[in-house]
């Protein structure tokens, strides 16, 4: 019997398909489903559905598994209200920009739902608050169970326990708390791990950096087995004054420059890069900066690396700056970095190319500092962003040649929709949240946008959404 209703049911299904009566052509239920045609259609109807839902079951995939729950992060997710702006904000940059708003979301206390955003497991720029998503992702792509979370305490008997997002966050939690355990527990686990793995766990000695990760860094150094590794050791105990000596290639970088002299009465050194002649030339100088320490490249020039930072002669040769900049970067302390930030500061749009090269070293206030600057200089707010790494905590973005230009723009006679957008994308993403209000304001007010106009959209959200407090 039941297989005359399978078959009964192919023709049934058909018809119905195509819009057509299927009784009439019904013979299993022939005598249940009475003569009447749309008594009969709903009759079959109900009989053909309970068939369906109990004797027909269909058959999962052989690999179908079911996935543990989503973890819950330690921030809160977006307001309900401030969610379909976020979400517009996601669907208009690439992913770059939603790393960028997740950062600027968790820097204001708060975490993205995850139907709108959630990083891939590779993603090591996400903020450190999404690290137990990405460990799920990767658990969902491997079958494995559950591991540990970032906000378990990392030992090393409870090491092989974390995903590696988590253990990372861990680490860096436990190297900001105490930085003298952080480095015993990666001097007993870090031998044990691949290169890629040894490479991102050792960058976590950036942060308090100090005398006491000498002897580890220099025994890296020495006997790493991968050579990023041991370029990343060398760099950070030439934060620590622990450079190579002056070799050859420092040297021949010296020659690339010139010793000499300025003022009349108080006559003070200055070095200066030489003009380079042919390509060749360029390509070779880029390289010894690539190779070189900073403190190394100042012995070379006969001088102290103090001494190299105030009289350096900014913006002769941008690209010299960047070099130098990114020498200072890998491989200055964090006095000599603090020196030239300072001193680019004052050459700031000729210059942003440097200040960007820093930036990894410049920390949050002073960056925001800095941003302020540019905007007075008659900077964009894109440079300014890129400066202040979309923290969304800097104030003064009123009141500048850049707002002055873009309302000038935008309430120009053939201003179009769409003009402008990144511009003010990335005021939306700087600004404090009440220069955000009072950009918006302006914005309004003054150039005659609308306040649903999609391209304030980052602003709207930068307004609504209550800073918490630094986060990520």
């Amino acid at each position: 019997m039941v297989e005359a209703i399978y078959d009964a049911l192919g023709q049934v299904l058909t018809r119905w398909t195509m819009g057509s009566a299927a009784a009439p052509v019904t013979q299993v239920w022939k005598a249940e489903i009475g003569e009447d045609p749309i008594e009969a259609e709903l009759r079959l109807l109900a009989l053909s559905g309970q068939f369906l839902g109990m004797a027909v079951i269909a058959e999962p995939p052989a690999d179908l598994h079911a996935l543990p729950d989503l973890p819950a992060l330690a921030l809160p997710t977006l307001p309900d209200a401030s969610r379909s702006l976020a979400r517009r904000v996601l669907a208009a940059g690439d992913g770059r920009h939603k790393r960028n708003l997740a950062q600027f979301v968790a820097g204001r206390g708060w975490t993205l739902h995850p139907a709108d955003w959630m990083p891939s497991a590779s993603e090591d720029d996400a903020p450190d608050v999404y690290a137990s998503w990405r460990d799920w992702i990767e658990a969902a792509a491997t079958g494995s169970g559950p591991k540990r979370g970032a906000s378990d305490g990392l030992t090393t008997a409870n090491w092989e326990d974390f995903w590696p997002a988590a253990r990372n966050a861990a680490l860096a939690e436990l190297r900001r708390r105490d930085p003298g355990a952080a480095r015993v527990l990666l001097e007993k686990r870090l031998p044990g791990e691949g290169a890629d793995t040894r490479l991102r766990l050792l960058g976590q000695l950036t942060q308090g950096l100090s005398e006491a990760d000498a002897p580890f860094l220099e025994t890296l150094a020495a006997g790493d087995r991968a050579p990023k590794v041991k370029a990343l050791a060398a760099s950070l105990l030439a934060r620590l004054g622990r450079g190579s000596a002056v070799g050859e290639e420092a040297t021949e970088l010296a020659g690339f420059f010139t010793l000499g002299t300025k003022g009349l009465l108080r006559r003070s050194r200055t070095v200066a890069a030489n003009v380079l002649k042919t390509h060749a030339q360029r390509i070779r100088r880029q390289t010894l900066f690539a190779g070189a320490d900073y403190t190394g490249f100042a012995a070379a020039l006969g001088m102290s690396g103090e001494e190299l930072a105030a009289i350096w002669v900014w913006g002769d040769d941008v690209q010299a700056d960047i070099e130098l900049a990114g020498m200072a970067e890998r491989s200055a302390s964090d006095a000599i970095v603090a020196d030239l930030s300072a001193a680019l500061a004052e050459h700031s749009l000729p210059n942003l190319g440097a200040l960007l090269a820093l930036a990894s070293r410049i920390g949050p206030t002073q960056r925001a500092s800095i941003a302020q600057r540019v905007l007075r200089a008659e900077g964009s707010y894109q440079d300014a962003l890129a400066v202040a790494g979309g923290g969304g905590r800097v104030d003064g973005v009123t009141d500048v040649p850049a707002e002055a230009g873009l309302l000038r723009a935008l309430g120009s006679a053939d201003a179009r929709p769409g003009d402008h957008a990144p511009e003010l994308q990335a005021l939306g993403m700087l600004a404090s949240r009440a220069g955000a209000q009072k950009a918006l304001e302006r914005l309004v007010r003054g150039a005659g946008l609308l306040q649903a106009d999609p391209r304030l959209d980052m602003l709207r959200l930068n307004a609504a959404l209550e800073d918490r407090g630094m986060q990520g």
